[in-house]
């Protein structure tokens, strides 16, 4: 997948090397939860498979008893869902993002890299 102008912004903004999602790669996305829930969260992971190492989801907590919580969803897609995210998903394996109206918080934990 090409590198948006807006995706190499936040990406230099935080001082990341770009690594963006592969054309046909797979998000893991928290469908049962709607766009009325916030905020929104988003970790990466190493890639693994068709997965590109992003988990997409709405509210304060991930359900730790619904093994089927996560769906997977083309990269392609990711305006239809979650157009707000679509800036940050260059942003390589170890970073997350919340965001909501008027918040955003971007970080990077080393933890998130380890299998």
């Amino acid at each position: 997948m090409l590198i948006s102008s807006a995706q190499r912004r936040i990406c230099r903004r935080f001082d990341a090397a770009p690594l963006p999602p592969g054309k046909g790669t797979m998000l893991g996305v928290a469908l049962s939860r709607g766009p009325e829930l916030l905020p929104l969260n988003a970790i990466r992971h190493p890639p693994v498979g068709q997965s590109n190492g992003w988990y997409v989801w709405r509210g304060d907590d991930i359900p730790q008893d619904d093994d089927e919580f996560f769906s997977p969803v083309h990269v392609e897609h990711t305006d239809a869902h979650f157009p707000e995210l679509a800036p940050y998903l260059a942003l390589p394996p170890g970073w997350g993002v919340v965001l909501a109206p008027g918040y955003e918080d971007v970080w990077y934990d080393e933890a998130r890299l380890e299998p």
